[in-house]
């Protein structure tokens, strides 16, 4: 059933002739009553008491005006939904953060985002990088905060790049120094991220080019609890230096590493080609405005 003829239909009602609804609806004369003769096809009995004084509907008419008139309310009311959702005034996005760098880079674009979209519903998932990936791809979330270099099953928009500094105990051998090489990691027990941190494969990749099998002493998922092992002298670890500045131990040292392939550039990443909501468009330009490339 065409939605335009029910329209046209409770106009001829509520204006109570074809001319006057003709003017209403910006159509000629003909082309309502051709409307009006449609639909009495296609329901198989008439609508419209056309002998009496003033144009009235019959009692079919009635049930037909009553439903056209709660149709044509819901798609009204579709269209605002639509219409809000376009305006960013509803609506939900849905975001995947891991633990890294998270809190410094993007709590005060949570914050601007909120200010300007209340209505904006953001479901946040937070797991390590590689797993959010997963996600955006099985299309569980919109987006998701990773490292460079992604798949090409991604599109990306960069975040912040940082070098990845080596942490160390103040009392440790290399403390004292200003600069360290890779190689020189070759025997030292290492303090890695829990499993799925996009951060591990880069030191792993790192150190076996630099020709050894890196040892891994443990693993933690919480950064306050990794520089804690650092500082007790149960090994060495690994942050992006801005991370490692914020996150400043009287206990620890950071020290740059002297291998310009290891670092750190985070990017937000979504299915290439894949259709990213309002929310997810003002979300990334909210965050370029905070992190200018």
């Amino acid at each position: 059933m065409d939605l335009r003829a029910l329209r046209v239909f409770v106009e001829v009602v509520r204006q109570g002739g074809f001319s006057r609804a003709a003017r209403a609806v910006f159509i000629t004369q003909s082309a309502v009553s051709k409307a009006v003769r449609q639909l009495e096809d296609e329901i198989g009995v008439p609508l419209l008491d056309r002998d009496a004084a003033r144009l009235q509907p019959t009692a079919a008419g009635e049930i037909v005006l009553r439903r056209a008139q709660a149709l044509l309310a819901e798609r009204d009311d579709l269209l605002a939904e639509l219409a809000e959702l376009r305006g960013l005034r509803r609506g939900v996005l849905r975001l995947g953060l891991p633990a890294i760098g998270s809190s410094q880079l993007f709590a005060p674009v949570f914050a601007d985002y909120r200010r300007r979209w209340p209505g904006i519903e953001i479901r946040l998932v937070e797991q390590g990088s590689k797993r959010l990936e997963e996600q955006v791809l099985a299309g569980e979330i919109e987006l998701a905060a990773s490292l460079l270099p992604v798949a090409e099953a991604f599109d990306w928009q960069i975040v912040q790049r940082e070098r990845i500094e080596l942490l160390v105990a103040v009392d440790h051998p290399l403390a004292q120094r200003a600069v360290v090489a890779t190689a020189e990691l070759a025997g030292l027990p290492l303090i890695l991220f829990g499993e799925g941190f996009a951060l591990n494969p880069l030191v792993l990749d790192a150190c076996r080019r630099a020709g050894f099998e890196p040892d891994v002493v443990t693993r933690s998922s919480q950064i306050d609890f990794v520089v804690e092992l650092v500082a007790s002298g149960l090994g060495v670890g690994f942050l992006p230096g801005a991370i490692a500045r914020q996150r400043a131990h009287p206990g620890v040292r950071v020290l740059p590493l002297d291998d310009p392939g290891l670092r750190w550039d985070l990017a937000l990443v979504w299915r290439r080609g894949g259709h990213l909501s309002a929310a997810a468009r003002a979300w990334l330009e909210r965050v370029a405005a905070h992190h200018p490339a």
